[in-house]
């Protein structure tokens, strides 16, 4: 109860115009700010500083340009032009090519062509230059868009690209996995931030454990290099149980973690020889992914309290 009632709470607060001005003013001010946890900063030179501090503990990463649900093509415009900035950077970098985006942050919101066109753009720059591009799921109202698009784009051709999967919502296993792994696609398994109304999405989590373990040992065994998401220790032990029973070598897939959250398990991880992928978000646009962040875990909120209060010393 605690968990849902969090989850409603900050995803509210993520809407607020007048917080998410306030916070990126103060939020990420100094190295020391509350935010900065879970934020890698808002440039992508900070970003790629934190990549490889991560790349250097052995873990993979991502970079994640943070947007989402823009309301006009001129932004849309200028988060596109904004990550073939990023992927420019990477390349001089020199740090794994591996990139999240969503569509709402390209103008799915606003046309529907547009954002397609946007992508197309992103994926023409980014698959001659080795680039690994994971379209990132929304909210429940977006799903059948962006499932449509994503496989649109693979029948294209368009191979080095991913997509993501809620198992708090039931269409996942009924029949969206299904669907994604006959056609050969990576699937990113999430359990869900987003909150999501019951006649579509498992209220109870447990109810949404149960059906992530159970998508979680089909991707393993039958999906196309399984991304699982997760920072649940008994999540990922009967990751580990299931792929060793079942002969899965630890290269057949990864657990993919979010910057910030279980520094020790993913250390853990990569001791014991398994792949282990780092979401690293930054941007300008950070505010909504840092609420669902808190929203997702209460023990997150005490964390923030105590770095405010450090900060107004």
């Amino acid at each position: 109860m605690l968990d849902a009632a969090s989850k409603t709470f900050f995803h509210l607060i993520a809407k607020s115009k007048t917080l998410k001005k306030m916070a990126s003013r103060y939020g990420m001010r100094r190295p020391t700010s509350f935010a900065r946890r879970f934020i890698a900063g808002e440039t992508v030179a900070e970003a790629i500083e934190a990549a490889r501090t991560v790349a250097g503990r052995g873990l993979n990463i991502t970079l994640d340009l943070l947007g989402e649900s823009v309301t006009n093509l001129d932004e849309a415009d200028t988060a596109t032009r904004g990550y073939l900035a990023v992927i420019d950077a990477i390349v001089q970098s020199g740090i794994e090519r591996n990139l999240s985006l969503k569509l709402t942050q390209l103008g799915l919101d606003v046309d529907k062509a547009s954002a397609i066109d946007n992508l197309r753009k992103i994926l023409e720059r980014a698959g001659p230059a080795g680039f690994f591009v994971r379209i990132d799921m929304e909210g429940s109202a977006y799903t059948d868009v962006t499932l449509e698009i994503f496989e649109t784009l693979w029948r294209h051709g368009y191979h080095e690209i991913g997509i993501v999967l809620q198992s708090a919502l039931y269409r996942t296993e009924q029949r969206d996995l299904a669907h994604v792994n006959a056609l050969g696609a990576r699937v990113r398994l999430v359990k869900g931030a987003y909150k999501e109304p019951k006649q579509v999405a498992h209220q109870k989590k447990a109810d949404v454990d149960a059906a992530y373990a159970r998508m979680m040992k089909t991707l393993i065994t039958d999906g196309h290099h399984a991304a699982i998401a997760t920072h649940d220790p008994e999540m990922i032990e009967i990751a580990r149980q299931w792929a060793t029973e079942r002969g899965v070598a630890p290269d057949r897939f990864e657990f993919q973690m979010l910057y910030g959250v279980r520094r020790d398990l993913q250390a853990m991880l990569v001791k014991a020889g398994y792949r282990v992928r780092v979401y690293i978000p930054f941007g300008r646009e950070w505010f909504p992914y840092f609420m669902r962040r808190l929203g997702e875990r209460p023990a997150n909120v005490m964390f923030v309290i105590r770095g405010i209060v450090g900060e107004s010393g």
